[in-house]
Protein backbone atom coordinates (compact mmCIF):
# COMPACT_ATOMS: atom_id res chain seq x y z
CA UNK A 1 0.00 0.00 0.00
CA UNK A 2 1.49 3.30 -1.31
CA UNK A 3 1.38 6.03 1.62
CA UNK A 4 0.30 9.59 0.21
CA UNK A 5 2.52 12.38 1.68
CA UNK A 6 0.86 16.07 1.91
CA UNK A 7 2.46 19.49 2.24
CA UNK A 8 0.97 22.92 2.62
CA UNK A 9 2.31 25.56 -0.41
CA UNK A 10 1.04 28.76 1.48
CA UNK A 11 0.77 31.96 -0.31
CA UNK A 12 3.93 34.63 -0.37
CA UNK A 13 2.55 38.16 0.36
CA UNK A 14 5.24 40.62 0.00
CA UNK A 15 4.98 43.39 2.81
CA UNK A 16 6.83 45.45 0.99
CA UNK A 17 9.31 45.47 -1.76
CA UNK A 18 11.93 48.03 -3.15
CA UNK A 19 13.33 47.05 -6.87
CA UNK A 20 16.58 48.79 -5.56
CA UNK A 21 18.16 48.95 -9.62
CA UNK A 22 18.01 46.37 -12.97
CA UNK A 23 20.90 44.22 -13.17
CA UNK A 24 23.31 43.64 -15.68
CA UNK A 25 22.04 39.68 -15.39
CA UNK A 26 18.35 41.17 -16.61
CA UNK A 27 17.31 40.69 -13.16
CA UNK A 28 15.86 43.30 -10.55
CA UNK A 29 17.84 43.92 -7.05
CA UNK A 30 15.06 43.90 -4.50
CA UNK A 31 14.80 44.47 -0.52
CA UNK A 32 11.25 42.67 0.51
CA UNK A 33 9.52 41.91 3.72
CA UNK A 34 7.73 38.32 3.11
CA UNK A 35 5.18 36.49 4.95
CA UNK A 36 2.84 33.51 4.57
CA UNK A 37 -0.51 33.37 4.83
CA UNK A 38 -2.63 30.03 5.56
CA UNK A 39 -3.99 30.29 2.65
CA UNK A 40 -2.65 28.39 -0.26
CA UNK A 41 -2.15 25.10 -2.38
CA UNK A 42 -1.95 21.69 -1.62
CA UNK A 43 0.85 19.38 -2.93
CA UNK A 44 0.87 15.58 -2.53
CA UNK A 45 3.31 12.62 -3.12
CA UNK A 46 2.42 9.15 -3.66
CA UNK A 47 6.12 7.59 -4.01
CA UNK A 48 7.32 4.85 -5.82
CA UNK A 49 4.28 5.71 -8.69
CA UNK A 50 5.79 6.80 -12.70
CA UNK A 51 6.63 10.67 -12.50
CA UNK A 52 3.78 12.55 -12.97
CA UNK A 53 1.25 15.62 -11.78
CA UNK A 54 -2.28 15.97 -12.06
CA UNK A 55 -3.96 19.20 -11.27
CA UNK A 56 -7.37 19.70 -9.53
CA UNK A 57 -9.18 22.66 -7.72
CA UNK A 58 -10.54 26.14 -7.99
CA UNK A 59 -7.73 27.49 -10.81
CA UNK A 60 -6.79 24.07 -12.12
CA UNK A 61 -7.89 25.50 -15.31
CA UNK A 62 -5.62 28.64 -14.82
CA UNK A 63 -1.54 26.42 -15.46
CA UNK A 64 -0.70 25.71 -18.41
CA UNK A 65 3.08 24.95 -19.92
CA UNK A 66 6.01 23.67 -17.79
CA UNK A 67 4.57 22.94 -14.04
CA UNK A 68 7.27 23.65 -11.52
CA UNK A 69 6.99 21.01 -9.80
CA UNK A 70 7.69 18.56 -12.10
CA UNK A 71 10.98 21.02 -12.90
CA UNK A 72 11.84 20.48 -9.04
CA UNK A 73 11.42 16.51 -9.27
CA UNK A 74 13.36 16.33 -12.60
CA UNK A 75 16.52 18.72 -10.93
CA UNK A 76 16.46 16.85 -7.80
CA UNK A 77 16.69 13.70 -9.13
CA UNK A 78 19.95 15.16 -11.44
CA UNK A 79 21.50 16.32 -8.05
CA UNK A 80 20.37 12.41 -6.29
CA UNK A 81 20.12 9.95 -9.17
CA UNK A 82 19.43 7.22 -6.33
CA UNK A 83 16.08 9.12 -5.27
CA UNK A 84 12.61 7.49 -5.78
CA UNK A 85 10.26 10.35 -6.86
CA UNK A 86 5.86 9.45 -7.73
CA UNK A 87 3.38 10.76 -8.64
CA UNK A 88 2.12 14.50 -7.53
CA UNK A 89 -1.47 15.59 -7.11
CA UNK A 90 -1.90 19.72 -6.68
CA UNK A 91 -4.84 20.98 -5.79
CA UNK A 92 -5.12 24.56 -7.26
CA UNK A 93 -6.83 26.98 -4.51
CA UNK A 94 -4.22 30.03 -5.41
CA UNK A 95 -5.53 31.88 -8.16
CA UNK A 96 -2.73 31.87 -10.84
CA UNK A 97 -0.38 34.73 -12.07
CA UNK A 98 -1.51 36.39 -8.90
CA UNK A 99 1.53 38.16 -7.24
CA UNK A 100 1.33 35.47 -4.26
CA UNK A 101 4.49 33.15 -5.58
CA UNK A 102 1.84 30.03 -5.96
CA UNK A 103 4.18 27.96 -8.87
CA UNK A 104 7.32 28.80 -6.20
CA UNK A 105 5.66 27.60 -3.39
CA UNK A 106 4.33 24.67 -5.05
CA UNK A 107 7.68 23.75 -6.35
CA UNK A 108 9.45 24.33 -2.43
CA UNK A 109 6.44 21.49 -1.23
CA UNK A 110 8.00 19.20 -3.76
CA UNK A 111 11.01 19.25 -2.62
CA UNK A 112 10.27 19.27 0.60
CA UNK A 113 7.91 16.05 -0.05
CA UNK A 114 10.68 14.30 -2.60
CA UNK A 115 13.05 14.91 0.92
CA UNK A 116 10.42 13.02 3.07
CA UNK A 117 9.86 10.60 0.82
CA UNK A 118 13.52 9.52 0.83
CA UNK A 119 14.69 9.69 4.11
CA UNK A 120 17.14 12.65 3.98
CA UNK A 121 18.77 11.59 0.79
CA UNK A 122 18.04 14.97 -0.58
CA UNK A 123 19.34 17.10 2.36
CA UNK A 124 18.21 20.97 3.36
CA UNK A 125 21.50 22.09 1.31
CA UNK A 126 20.44 20.07 -1.25
CA UNK A 127 17.15 21.97 -1.52
CA UNK A 128 18.36 25.47 -1.06
CA UNK A 129 20.49 24.21 -4.53
CA UNK A 130 18.04 23.12 -6.33
CA UNK A 131 15.93 25.88 -5.44
CA UNK A 132 17.82 28.95 -6.58
CA UNK A 133 17.80 27.43 -10.68
CA UNK A 134 13.90 26.90 -10.46
CA UNK A 135 12.92 30.57 -9.53
CA UNK A 136 13.61 33.54 -7.18
CA UNK A 137 10.98 32.72 -4.60
CA UNK A 138 11.45 29.46 -4.34
CA UNK A 139 14.21 29.80 -1.79
CA UNK A 140 11.94 31.61 0.49
CA UNK A 141 9.42 29.40 0.00
CA UNK A 142 11.07 26.40 0.87
CA UNK A 143 11.41 27.80 4.80
CA UNK A 144 7.41 29.88 4.52
CA UNK A 145 8.86 32.04 7.42
CA UNK A 146 8.83 35.86 7.46
CA UNK A 147 11.83 36.75 6.25
CA UNK A 148 13.36 39.83 4.57
CA UNK A 149 14.63 38.72 0.95
CA UNK A 150 17.41 40.67 -0.96
CA UNK A 151 18.91 40.28 -4.20
CA UNK A 152 16.83 38.35 -6.37
CA UNK A 153 15.06 37.29 -4.35
CA UNK A 154 17.24 34.28 -3.55
CA UNK A 155 19.05 35.79 -0.27
CA UNK A 156 16.56 34.98 2.56
CA UNK A 157 17.36 36.12 5.87
CA UNK A 158 14.79 34.88 8.87
CA UNK A 159 12.76 37.92 10.68
CA UNK A 160 12.46 37.60 14.42
CA UNK A 161 9.59 38.41 16.37
CA UNK A 162 7.09 38.36 14.10
CA UNK A 163 3.74 39.24 15.60
CA UNK A 164 0.29 36.71 15.45
CA UNK A 165 -2.12 39.29 12.60
CA UNK A 166 -4.46 38.16 10.11
CA UNK A 167 -4.47 39.58 5.94
CA UNK A 168 -7.61 39.46 3.97
CA UNK A 169 -6.36 38.72 0.45
CA UNK A 170 -8.27 40.26 -2.48
CA UNK A 171 -8.18 39.14 -6.24
CA UNK A 172 -9.87 41.16 -8.99
CA UNK A 173 -9.88 37.55 -11.21
CA UNK A 174 -7.42 38.83 -13.68
CA UNK A 175 -4.24 37.48 -14.46
CA UNK A 176 -1.01 39.48 -14.20
CA UNK A 177 2.42 38.29 -15.80
CA UNK A 178 5.55 39.20 -13.38
CA UNK A 179 7.83 40.56 -16.47
CA UNK A 180 5.44 43.36 -18.17
CA UNK A 181 4.35 44.77 -14.49
CA UNK A 182 8.91 45.13 -14.09
CA UNK A 183 9.08 46.03 -17.76
CA UNK A 184 6.27 48.98 -17.38
CA UNK A 185 8.85 49.98 -14.20
CA UNK A 186 11.76 50.89 -16.23
CA UNK A 187 13.76 50.55 -13.55
CA UNK A 188 17.15 52.35 -13.40
CA UNK A 189 20.75 49.87 -13.81
CA UNK A 190 21.84 48.86 -10.67
CA UNK A 191 25.31 50.83 -10.11
CA UNK A 192 27.12 50.06 -7.35
CA UNK A 193 26.43 46.98 -5.10
CA UNK A 194 23.92 47.33 -2.49
CA UNK A 195 24.65 47.20 1.10
CA UNK A 196 23.07 44.49 3.23
CA UNK A 197 20.04 45.48 5.14
CA UNK A 198 19.54 43.43 8.33
CA UNK A 199 16.49 41.72 8.62
CA UNK A 200 14.11 43.83 11.20
CA UNK A 201 13.01 42.00 14.47
CA UNK A 202 9.39 42.75 15.65
CA UNK A 203 9.71 41.83 19.01
CA UNK A 204 6.22 40.02 18.69
CA UNK A 205 4.47 43.85 18.52
CA UNK A 206 2.18 44.08 15.67
CA UNK A 207 2.08 47.62 16.28
CA UNK A 208 6.28 48.00 15.34
CA UNK A 209 5.20 46.00 12.25
CA UNK A 210 2.92 48.33 11.03
CA UNK A 211 4.89 51.23 11.89
CA UNK A 212 8.13 49.18 10.08
CA UNK A 213 5.45 48.73 7.07
CA UNK A 214 3.75 52.71 6.95
CA UNK A 215 6.70 54.35 5.24
CA UNK A 216 7.86 50.99 2.66
CA UNK A 217 5.86 50.32 0.15
CA UNK A 218 5.60 48.81 -3.50
CA UNK A 219 7.41 49.90 -6.48
CA UNK A 220 5.28 47.44 -8.30
CA UNK A 221 2.22 48.84 -7.09
CA UNK A 222 2.55 52.08 -9.59
CA UNK A 223 3.18 49.93 -13.16
CA UNK A 224 0.76 47.17 -11.57
CA UNK A 225 -1.87 49.14 -11.56
CA UNK A 226 -1.07 50.83 -14.97
CA UNK A 227 -1.41 47.57 -16.77
CA UNK A 228 -4.73 46.17 -14.88
CA UNK A 229 -6.12 49.12 -13.80
CA UNK A 230 -8.74 47.21 -11.23
CA UNK A 231 -5.69 47.29 -8.90
CA UNK A 232 -7.07 50.82 -7.89
CA UNK A 233 -10.40 49.55 -7.15
CA UNK A 234 -9.22 46.67 -5.08
CA UNK A 235 -7.06 48.75 -2.87
CA UNK A 236 -9.13 51.31 -2.12
CA UNK A 237 -11.50 49.13 -1.11
CA UNK A 238 -9.80 47.54 1.20
CA UNK A 239 -8.46 50.80 2.45
CA UNK A 240 -11.53 51.85 3.65
CA UNK A 241 -12.79 48.55 5.38
CA UNK A 242 -13.03 48.61 9.09
CA UNK A 243 -10.09 47.66 11.01
CA UNK A 244 -7.80 47.71 8.14
CA UNK A 245 -4.37 48.98 9.00
CA UNK A 246 -2.22 48.54 5.51
CA UNK A 247 -3.53 47.73 2.44
CA UNK A 248 -1.07 47.04 -0.41
CA UNK A 249 0.03 45.23 -3.60
CA UNK A 250 1.52 41.76 -3.38
CA UNK A 251 4.54 41.05 -5.25
CA UNK A 252 3.74 41.62 -9.58
CA UNK A 253 -0.03 41.74 -8.83
CA UNK A 254 -2.88 41.65 -9.18
CA UNK A 255 -3.57 40.26 -5.74
CA UNK A 256 -3.88 43.29 -2.82
CA UNK A 257 -3.87 42.26 0.67
CA UNK A 258 -5.14 44.21 4.37
CA UNK A 259 -3.16 43.77 7.22
CA UNK A 260 -6.09 43.41 10.61
CA UNK A 261 -4.50 42.79 13.98
CA UNK A 262 -7.75 40.02 15.01
CA UNK A 263 -8.58 37.28 13.10
CA UNK A 264 -12.42 38.52 13.50
CA UNK A 265 -11.53 41.76 12.18
CA UNK A 266 -10.66 39.92 9.02
CA UNK A 267 -13.36 37.84 8.87
CA UNK A 268 -15.98 40.83 9.08
CA UNK A 269 -14.20 42.80 6.71
CA UNK A 270 -13.96 39.72 4.03
CA UNK A 271 -18.00 39.55 4.27
CA UNK A 272 -18.40 43.37 3.76
CA UNK A 273 -16.09 43.09 0.79
CA UNK A 274 -17.39 39.56 -0.37
CA UNK A 275 -21.13 41.53 -0.34
CA UNK A 276 -20.05 44.54 -2.08
CA UNK A 277 -17.59 42.42 -5.26
CA UNK A 278 -19.17 38.73 -4.95
CA UNK A 279 -17.03 38.13 -8.28
CA UNK A 280 -13.06 38.74 -6.52
CA UNK A 281 -11.68 36.13 -5.27
CA UNK A 282 -11.72 36.81 -1.66
CA UNK A 283 -10.12 35.21 1.63
CA UNK A 284 -9.25 35.82 5.38
CA UNK A 285 -6.45 34.02 6.73
CA UNK A 286 -3.38 34.08 9.27
CA UNK A 287 -0.20 35.51 8.40
CA UNK A 288 2.98 34.13 9.72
Amino acid sequence: MVMTLSESARAKINLTLQVIGRRNDSYHELVSLVAFAEAGDLVALEPGMPLGLSVEGAFADGLSGENLILAAATAAKALKPRIKLGHFRLRKELPVAAGLGGGSADAAAALRLIARANGGELGAADRAAIAVTLGSDVSVCLESRPALITGRGEKVALVQGFPICTVLLANPRLPLATAPVYGALQAAVLGTKPDPVPAPDFGDDFEALIAYLVPRGNDLERPAAGLVPAIRDVLAALSGLPGARVARLSGSGPTCFALFATYDEAVRAAATLSRAHPSWWIVPSALR
